[in-house]
């Protein structure tokens, strides 16, 4: 079974400059996160890599060109956002509806990103794996065996 990355866009994989509004695309500054680009030509070799974004202002098309600013597009296989999913990433059912767009098994999936309510719990309430990159090395209570790591390259240097 192949397993299947899905990544966070802001603050996972690129940068999120406070202060800055509008279509990421389209800032006149954009900046892949420490690592980004070593982790995903990496797993690129064996896995296919997803970005899963609740980013309201871009759309698909949007999200490729902010990536492609950076270097990183050709390592992704597709993008999943409010628009073309159709739901908040928040929601478990933004996750479901990856997995039966992907056709695959919930647990040949695993999503990587920043925040625990909007990356790492819906997800696995969907039944995929999940990993908090957690670079703060933040604390929570949680009821969740969660994998944190505190750089990106902690994914495949287990």
């Amino acid at each position: 079974m192949e397993e299947i990355y899905l990544f966070d866009w802001g603050n996972t994989l690129m940068v999120d400059f406070k202060g800055k509004d509008g279509k990421m695309c389209d800032w006149d500054q954009v900046q892949a996160v420490d690592g980004a680009l070593e982790t995903l030509k990496y797993l690129s070799q064996q896995h296919s890599i997803y970005v899963a974004t609740n980013a309201a202002d871009s759309s698909e098309n949007d999200i490729k060109k902010a990536f492609a600013r950076v270097g990183l597009d050709s390592y992704i296989n597709g993008y999943f956002c409010k628009t073309n999913v159709g739901f908040d990433k928040s929601s478990c059912t933004f996750y479901r509806k990856i997995i039966d767009k992907l056709n695959v098994d919930p647990q040949s999936i695993t999503m990587v990103g920043d925040t625990l309510e909007k990356d790492i719990k819906p997800a696995l309430e969907a039944g995929i794996k999940a990993i908090w990159y957690n670079p703060q090395a933040q604390h929570t209570q949680s009821t969740y065996d969660i994998r944190q790591i505190r750089h990106l390259s902690e994914i495949y240097l287990k």
